[in-house]
């Protein structure tokens, strides 16, 4: 009577918002540019959701409408929009609240712009358990034949997504997919030479554990099925003890009663099969075998797709590797970690690139690069330029210089790509950096109290490019100095370390910092930390990472390196350079053989500002193992030899004072000019620092 009164309240006629609340159907209204959507509450209702659950968005509905529906949502609306039709309908599977399932019928109306285009779709929603004939009704043939029509639908639209043989053997466990079909378990065969391996099943309590291996001449139904690329049906438990003795054993614990196993069959050979059991008893009607079959060709085409794209992105990214170095060279005074990580979606390879250059005297050249694109030819030209670039460094060649040559060697190929690099020479016993970027990112230091910061480098071109006019720049590419304390960290990569999908740069730019300054010291750790940061979000780009970390080395108690320019008629530079290398001599406890060190460095500077034009540069610093070590750089590349100068000759016995004095000297090229250095022992202990 309660009901009777209530009914009888409602106005006469009915409201329209009235008779599609009491008929359980709601409303809804999708903005296909925002992906904004509003739910009223009958539709909030009908989909068991509070109105806090729901966030406004498609995103909103997976509460209680699982992926695999909303993927077939998205697949019926999509078919409507290219046929240009006014509406679509869709009956889909929810879960209630208490996780019970229930339909639900959508019908939309699309609003298109004066173009044509959609912008907007205008709906209805409505509960559909009841449904006479629909999905829903119970007892009705014809539900299952909608059920098993739509996993099929469902299941093919899903794996066209599906890029990898994880990817597809994930949609054959998930229970929302296959498990529709009434089976309950799911297997997939992949054939592997003239195996069979078993890579996934579903419905776990009910799996059958054939042989994770099984010949494809074997006696199991799988093997059969690859064997006549037949489908292979059967009816009944004593059909499985009859045809498959060696299967039997673990069928007859179970509760299965029939079973299909399905060849997947591309391009006309198999590349698996797929086993369906079921605890259902009786032959498969021609219908449910012509579904199956439809099912296991798009699973095939998925597979064979999957299978390829992993053949190819191996064979891509072996090739990548095998263009990086082999092997890391271990550098005194530094701890150095590099990573290559391939891009995490598509089969493409890309041109980042690493490397580590021992220079000798205590020096290490570090670099990483990428070469423009993400193919064979991309991979190919970085191996060709990262081999030049070491080349033309272990030369001796300068920082600029090194990189100006490099980008002339890449304009030659022809092969229009460009490149960026980052390359910085590290004097490991003074830290000394000398940096050239040719349009990179900047390198990033740590130091050892924790504080971060990005080095400003300048930049010359890519290479590759044409050059400019750049005046004051040399070889176009200008070489910053910097100093790396004993415990600092210096971090070289390439952009895809820092790259985020639907992100600006800066963003990732700032994790990467964040991410340094409160990472591990030790390099490894800090390496896989900054690899962690990237993870499955990186998407379209690779990544290439050096972490280099200056130990603690011997220094100077109360003082660094000494530098001093030499320039051409300028006598007080000899002079002052002279002043300091006695200073410095005396505090390094090297006092006895002040004299010595003291008339060789000031022959060495006669020579250079002798016999070269254009001056040079006197250094002074403590190696690793505890020697004074001279070095006159200058600008010409004619190397100097000791000559018998005769009784009455005013010059040419420097070299020969030079060896006498000496523990050691040399010369070393470096690109448009020399170094010629010296060595002392130190008799008194020197302090280390770090």
């Amino acid at each position: 009577m309660a009901q009777r009164a209530e009914d009888s309240a409602v106005a006469w006629p009915a409201r329209p918002d009235t008779s599609l609340a009491l008929n359980r159907m709601g409303t809804f209204d999708w903005d296909l540019v925002s992906g904004r959507m509003f739910l009223d509450p009958t539709a909030l209702e009908v989909l068991d959701l509070r109105p806090d659950e729901f966030d406004g968005t498609t995103g909103g509905l997976l509460r209680r409408i699982p992926p695999a529906e909303a993927d077939r949502i998205d697949a019926r609306v999509t078919q409507a929009i290219e046929g240009g039709r006014s509406h679509y309908g869709v009956y889909v599977r929810s879960r209630r609240r208490d996780g019970a399932p229930s339909w639900t019928h959508i019908q939309g109306h699309f609003v298109r712009d004066p173009h044509g285009k959609p912008y907007r779709v205008i709906g209805i929603l409505r509960d559909a358990a009841h449904d006479p004939g629909e999905p829903g009704a119970t007892g009705d043939r014809s539900e299952g034949r909608r059920r098993m029509t739509g996993v099929v639908e469902r299941t093919t639209a899903i794996l066209a997504h599906a890029r990898t043989v994880t990817d597809v053997t994930d949609v054959l466990k998930d229970p929302e997919a296959l498990g529709h079909l009434g089976a309950v378990s799911v297997m997939l065969g992949v054939v592997d030479g003239a195996r069979i391996h078993l890579v996934a099943e579903g419905q776990l309590g009910s799996y059958v554990p054939e042989i994770e291996y099984t010949r494809i001449d074997a006696q199991y139904p799988m093997s059969e099925a690859v064997r006549t690329m037949q489908p292979v049906f059967i009816a009944s438990r004593q059909a499985f003890q009859g045809r498959y003795p060696m299967l039997w054993p673990y069928i007859e614990p179970l509760s299965v009663r029939s079973g299909v196993y399905l060849p997947l069959i591309a391009q006309g050979r198999p590349v698996g099969a797929l086993g369906l059991l079921y605890t259902r008893q009786g032959d498969f009607t021609a219908e449910e075998r012509n579904l199956l079959m439809a099912l296991a060709s798009g699973i095939a085409q998925s597979l064979q797709r999957a299978i390829l794209f992993e053949q190819e992105h191996d064979l891509a990214e072996g090739l990548q590797r095998a263009m990086l170095p082999r092997r890391i060279p271990e550098v005194p005074g530094a701890r150095i970690a590099v990573r290559y990580r391939s891009a995490r979606m598509g089969q493409d390879i890309g041109g980042d690139w690493y490397d580590v250059i021992p220079l000798g005297g205590g020096r290490v050249g570090v670099m990483v690069g990428d070469v423009e694109g993400h193919d064979t030819d991309a991979a190919a030209v970085m191996g060709q330029l990262r081999i030049v670039l070491r080349a033309y460094i272990t030369e001796g060649h300068t920082p600029g210089t090194a990189m100006a040559r490099a980008s002339a060697f890449l304009r030659e190929l022809e092969t229009e790509r460009f490149a960026t690099c980052t390359y910085a020479e590290v004097d490991l016993t003074t830290g000394m950096v000398r940096i050239v970027r040719a349009g990179h990112l900047d390198p990033v230091v740590r130091r050892g109290d924790g504080s971060c910061h990005r080095i400003r480098a300048a930049g010359g071109l890519p290479l590759g490019l044409e050059p400019h006019d750049q005046p004051g720049t040399g070889s176009g590419y200008p070489v910053t100095a910097h100093e790396l304390h004993p415990g600092d960290t210096l971090l070289l990569c390439t952009d895809g370390l820092i790259e985020r999908p639907g992100a600006d740069p800066d963003t990732g730019m700032r994790e990467l910092m964040d991410a340094v300054c409160e990472g591990p010291v030790e390099v490894e750790g800090l390496a896989d930390v900054l690899c962690e940061l990237v993870g499955d979000s990186g998407g379209g780009d690779d990544m290439a990472l050096l972490v280099l970390r200056r130990r603690g080395t011997p220094t100077a108690p109360g003082g660094g390196p000494l530098h001093q320019r030499l320039e051409p008629g300028d006598p007080r530079a000899p002079a002052m350079a002279r002043h300091l290398i006695r200073a410095a001599v005396a505090a390094w406890g090297a006092r006895d053989r002040a004299d010595e060190i003291e008339l060789a460095a000031d022959e060495l500077m006669t020579n250079a500002l002798v016999h070269t034009e254009g001056g040079g540069q006197v250094g002074m610093r403590l190696t690793a193992d505890g020697r004074i070590r001279i070095e006159v750089e200058d600008s010409s590349s004619a190397l100097p030899r000791p000559r018998d100068a005769g009784d009455w000759a005013v010059s040419g016995r420097g070299l020969l004072l030079v060896d006498r004095l000496a523990d050691e000297w040399g010369v070393e090229p470096r690109g448009g000019g020399k170094c010629v250095w010296c060595e002392f022992s130190v008799t008194a202990p020197v302090a280390a620092v770090g």
